[in-house]
C-alpha cells in the first residue's frame, strides 16, 4: 500500500507552494498545542482551547512573514537539500524573534493566553524538527522508491572536493539519472569509512566485486582524479572487463576546485580519454602578449594540427589571421567557424598551394605576417613512399618557399611543425621533414651569422601521433569495430606515443613564440601505448563481440617504434618540463639549398628510386624499412 502510494504521489508533479505553506503552518500549530499540552495537562488544554487556538494563530502569522522572507514553501521536497533545511531554521529563528518582540516590547500577553517564553522556544524547535523530518523522510522515500528504480546505481572515485561535489549533484538535482551506492578512494585513513551516509570503499582488486554487489554499473570520477584513472590500466582494464562504465569530464579545461560540479559534465569515456597522459600547463600571458594584435599566417590551416592552432591564436586576439589550405572544403569550414566564434578577427582564408612561389608572395606582399606556423604538409607514409616527388614538392619545396618569403617580408617567427618520424627516418615522408628541418635550421644559423641578411627566427617543434588526427588509428579502429571488423594492427608489438591535439598546440604553441630560433624542440609524449593493447581495450569499451584483431604486417616505411631523437642527438632543458631542445647535426645553409633545388628540379623528371636515393645522401641516417627502397641501402 505505502509503495502505491509513494509511486503515484512521485509521479505526479510537485504540489504547489500553497499546499507547502499549508502543511508548515500545521505543523507549528501542532507543535504549539503538544507542547502546551505536555507542559499543562490535557484537563486544562481542554478548557482553554479557544483562546489557545487563537494565540497560536497570532503567533503564526510571524512565523509565516519568516516562511515568506526565506521562501521555505518554494522548493520541490522531494528534492530537498541541506540548504531548504537552512532555510527553515533562519525562518524560524526570525518567526521566534517577532513572537518575541510581540510579547515583551507590544505586551501581547495582556489580551491573549499567556505562554511562557520556553514553552514557545520548545513549540519553534519541535517545529522546526517536524518540517525537516518531513523533507527527509519524502526525499528518502523519493530515492529509496521512485527515484531508485528508475536511476542507474553508481559510485565515485575520488573522496575529496571533487567527488563530495559530484554526489552532492546527484543528491539535490532534480530528476537525477544516478543514485550514488559508495564512494571509491585511495585514501588510507578514508578507506571502509563512511561519507554522505554511504560506505567507502577501497580502489583494490575488490572494487568491481562491490560495485555487482550494490549493482552498481558506473563509476563517476572526480575531476581531481582523472589523471591517476588514465594511469591506472590495471583498475580501467578491470572495470571495463566487468563491463562497469567509466564517466569522467572529458574536456580539456581543469577544473579549478571552486566552480560548481554537476555530474551532467561528466561523459562516458572513450579510448582517448583514458589513454596515460599527465597534465599540460602553458604560460598562456606570455603567449598571449606575443600573439595579441598580431598579423599571424597559419597553413594548413584546415588540418587537424593547424585548425587546432588557428583555434588557439583566435582566443589571443590577434589583428588578422591568414589562413591558408589547398582543401577547399575543410578550409570553408575554418572559416564559417571564426565567422561564429571569433567574428570581430579579420581572417581571410586563401585556397592555394605552397608550393608556387608567385602566389604565396602575393600573399606575404599583402599581409606582411608578424608570425608564421607552418603546419601544411603531406603526413601518411605510405601515401609518400608511393609518391616521393610529391613528397619533395609539397613537404620540401613548399616549406623553403614560405621559409625564404618569411625572411623577404621581414617575419618575426617562423614556427615549423616537424614529427617523430623525421628522427632516424625509415620512409620517404620522415626524411622529408627532416630536409625541412635541416633546411629552416641552416636558414635561421646563415642570418644569425650575416650570411643572409634578415631578422627572422626559425623554430622547429616536433612531436608523435596526436588523438583524433587525420589518419590516426583510433579512428579507423571505430570504424572497423561499428562494422564488425576485423581490427587491422600491423605488428603484435607496434608501440605509439600518443598526445591529444589541444595539447599538443599548445607546447607548439610556447615552444614556438618563446624559442629564440634554431632550436628543434621536442616534446615529452609520455609513456608509450601497445596498438594490439589499444585494439582490445577499445573492443571491451565498445561492448562488441567477436572481434577478430588481425595482424597484417609493417606497411612500408613503418616503424615498430618511434623516436623523438637520434643516437646521436642529445637534449637540453627548457622552459617547460615537457620541452626539450634537441641538439642536432648542423648543416651548411648552400650546401642545404643547392641539394634541395636539385632535389626538387629532379622531381619532375627522375624516377621514384633515383629520387629517394638524393634524399639519402642529404640525410644518410635514412635506413628505409619495409619498403622497395630498402635495396638502395645495401
Amino acid at each position: 500500500m505505502i509503495s502505491k502510494i509513494t509511486n503515484w504521489y512521485f509521479s505526479k508533479k510537485a504540489l504547489p507552494f500553497w499546499c507547502i505553506l499549508v502543511m508548515d503552518c500545521l505543523l507549528v500549530l501542532l507543535a504549539d498545542m503538544f507542547i502546551y499540552l505536555l507542559n499543562n495537562g490535557a484537563l486544562h488544554t481542554l478548557q482553554h482551547r479557544g483562546i489557545l487556538m487563537g494565540t497560536f494563530c497570532f503567533y503564526l502569522i510571524f512565523y509565516i512573514i519568516g516562511f515568506r522572507l526565506f521562501h521555505t514553501y518554494a522548493g520541490i521536497i522531494r528534492y530537498s537539500s541541506f540548504v531548504d533545511l537552512q532555510r527553515i531554521g533562519f525562518a524560524m529563528l526570525t518567526g521566534l524573534a517577532l513572537t518575541m518582540v510581540a510579547k515583551y516590547v507590544f505586551h501581547s500577553d495582556e489580551w491573549l493566553m499567556d505562554i511562557r517564553t520556553k514553552d514557545i522556544g520548545l513549540a519553534a524547535l519541535l517545529a522546526t524538527a517536524l518540517m525537516w523530518a518531513v523533507r527527509v523522510m519524502v526525499k528518502y522515500l523519493f530515492d529509496s522508491t521512485f527515484n531508485q528504480k528508475q536511476a542507474q546505481r553508481v559510485f565515485i572515485y575520488g573522496v575529496k572536493t571533487g567527488g563530495v561535489g559530484l554526489a552532492k549533484s546527484i543528491r539535490n538535482q532534480e530528476a537525477s539519472p544516478f543514485v550514488l551506492s559508495g564512494f571509491v578512494s585511495d585514501e588510507e585513513d578514508l578507506k571502509s569509512g563512511y561519507l554522505m551516509g554511504v560506505r567507502v570503499y577501497p580502489n583494490d582488486a575488490r572494487l568491481v566485486e562491490q560495485m555487482k554487489k550494490h549493482q552498481a554499473n558506473i563509476l563517476l570520477v572526480s575531476p581531481l582524479k582523472n589523471e591517476a584513472i588514465r594511469n591506472n590500466s590495471e583498475m580501467v582494464d578491470r572495470l571495463i572487463k566487468a563491463g562497469i562504465k567509466i564517466h569522467m569530464d572529458t574536456g580539456l579545461q581543469e577544473w579549478d576546485g571552486k566552480s560548481d560540479l554537476s555530474h551532467t559534465q561528466l561523459k562516458e569515456v572513450e579510448i582517448e580519454d583514458l589513454l596515460p597522459r599527465e597534465k599540460i600547463e602553458i604560460n598562456l600571458n606570455a603567449v598571449k602578449d606575443l600573439l595579441t594584435n598580431k598579423v599571424i599566417l597559419i597553413t594548413g590551416a584546415a588540418g587537424s594540427i593547424g585548425s587546432e592552432i588557428v583555434k588557439q591564436v583566435a582566443s589571443f586576439d590577434p589583428e588578422k589571421l591568414v589562413l591558408i589550405d589547398q582543401a577547399e572544403t575543410p578550409l570553408h569550414d575554418i572559416r564559417l567557424m571564426m565567422a561564429k566564434q571569433w567574428p570581430n578577427i579579420e581572417a581571410p582564408t586563401i585556397v592555394a598551394d605552397i608550393c608556387i612561389k608567385e602566389r604565396m608572395e602575393e600573399i606575404f606582399s599583402e599581409y606582411r605576417p608578424d608570425y608564421v606556423f607552418h603546419a601544411a604538409a603531406y603526413k601518411h607514409v605510405p601515401m609518400m613512399e608511393d609518391n616521393p616527388g610529391e613528397s619533395i614538392r609539397n613537404n620540401i619545396e613548399g616549406t623553403r618557399v614560405i621559409a625564404d618569403l618569411a625572411v623577404k617580408y621581414g617575419t618575426k617567427k617562423f614556427v615549423m611543425v616537424s614529427t617523430d618520424k623525421a628522427v632516424n627516418p625509415t620512409s620517404v615522408m620522415g626524411c622529408s621533414k627532416r630536409i625541412c628541418e635541416i633546411y629552416v635550421q641552416s636558414l635561421d644559423k646563415a642570418i644569425k651569422d650575416g650570411k643572409i641578411k634578415g631578422d627572422t627566427q626559425f623554430v622547429t617543434t616536433r612531436f608523435g601521433n596526436v588523438l583524433g588526427s587525420n589518419g590516426s588509428v583510433i579512428p579507423l579502429f571505430k570504424e572497423q569495430i561499428k562494422n564488425g571488423g576485423p581490427m587491422t594492427v600491423t605488428h603484435k608489438d607496434i608501440i605509439r606515443y600518443f598526445m591529444l591535439i589541444p595539447e599538443a598546440c599548445k607546447l607548439v604553441l610556447e615552444a614556438g613564440t618563446m624559442g629564440n630560433g634554431g632550436e628543434i624542440f621536442v616534446f615529452d609524449m609520455g609513456k608509450p601505448v601497445k596498438i594490439i593493447d589499444l585494439a582490445k581495450r577499445m573492443i571491451q569499451l565498445s561492448g562488441a563481440k567477436d572481434i577478430e584483431i588481425k595482424i597484417t604486417g609493417l606497411r612500408d616505411g613503418e616503424k615498430l617504434y618511434e623516436e623523438v631523437l637520434n643516437e646521436q642527438e642529445t637534449t637540453k632543458p627548457t622552459f617547460h618540463p615537457k620541452i626539450k631542445i634537441a641538439t642536432v647535426r648542423e648543416y651548411n645553409y648552400e650546401d642545404a639549398r643547392r641539394q634541395i633545388d636539385e632535389m626538387v628540379k629532379a622531381s619532375a623528371t627522375e624516377n621514384d628510386m633515383e629520387l629517394v636515393k638524393r634524399m639519402k645522401r642529404m640525410v644518410p641516417e635514412y635506413k628505409s624499412q619495409h619498403s622497395v627502397y630498402e635495396i638502395l641501402d645495401k
